[in-house]
């Protein structure tokens, strides 16, 4: 099964793709200019990945979870992804990316923390299943 991760923010879109339950890598972000944009570049992240599955990080638990789920679900209408779309809790994620990063690279905006991100929520994903 190929998964894509999705950490879906305001600005960036951090990606993540596994087709192997032990490896998981980060790929370029999607800088996000406007939703119409963005979700077509998913779309074709999504198409030339062959992805049979999403993997999108949500606050579970939290007071914005079914706000962020209805913004979610509207983003992936957009995309129009045929597949399953699963939640992860990704509670702690884009820190714990900044704490890998640390001393690797400078700290530039330009979505490799939020890919990372998506790496971890793919990551706890595939280590639960």
């Amino acid at each position: 099964m190929k998964y894509i991760a999705i950490d879906l923010g305001l600005k960036r879109i951090g990606i993540a793709y596994s087709a192997h339950k032990d490896i998981v890598t980060p790929l370029p972000a999607v800088i996000r200019k406007n939703r119409n944009q963005a979700s077509l570049e998913v779309k074709k992240i999504l198409q030339e990945w062959e992805a049979d599955a999403v993997v999108i990080g949500v606050p579970l638990g939290g007071s914005s979870e079914d706000e962020m789920k209805r913004r979610i679900a509207h983003f992936m209408n957009l995309v129009n992804f045929d597949g399953q779309i699963y939640y992860q809790d990704e509670a702690g994620s884009s820190l714990e990316a900044q704490n890998r990063m640390k001393g690797e690279i400078k700290y530039i905006r330009d979505g490799r923390i939020d890919s990372i991100s998506a790496m971890i929520i793919l990551e706890r994903y595939l280590y639960t299943q």
